[in-house]
């Protein structure tokens, strides 16, 4: 990856609420282990019911949440998808499809998991998945 496209993706992750107690060798670390990914409209990001293998975060675009085939939640730029499934270790919680054209960074299981070893990193993504958890 050239130097201004890295740039790019790290002034990208770090305006992103999840980020923003980050120190700025933490979000060069997330900029590093994370896949950014243009999807198109229809994309199903997350299956209710399967196994959680990554974490996404919702660049640009949209999203809708379902829950037993019933819209409950619609996702934009700087939303989590899939964080519970990563802090319970329980199956996907919800499917997630783009409304519109995406952008999301996606986070495999295992960097995740170094990642949320870092506190200002897990405890949003803790407390996201509380959240809607208790919604």
């Amino acid at each position: 990856m050239n130097l201004h496209r890295r740039n790019a993706k790290e002034a990208l992750i770090g305006s992103l609420p999840l980020f923003a107690d980050c120190s700025a060798t933490d979000i060069a670390e997330v900029a590093r282990l994370a896949d950014e990914i243009d999807l198109p409209t229809g994309r199903v990001l997350t299956t209710e019911g399967t196994s959680g293998r990554e974490l996404m975060i919702l660049v640009a675009g949209r999203a809708v949440v379902r829950k037993h085939d019933e819209d409950v939640a619609t996702l934009g730029p700087g939303d989590l998808i899939g964080e519970i499934a990563m802090v319970t270790e329980e199956p996907r919680t919800a499917t997630v499809v783009t409304t519109e054209p995406a952008r999301v960074l996606v986070l495999p299981r295992h960097h995740v998991q170094q990642l949320l070893a870092k506190g200002p990193i897990r405890d949003r993504v803790e407390r996201t998945a509380a959240d809607r958890l208790s919604d």
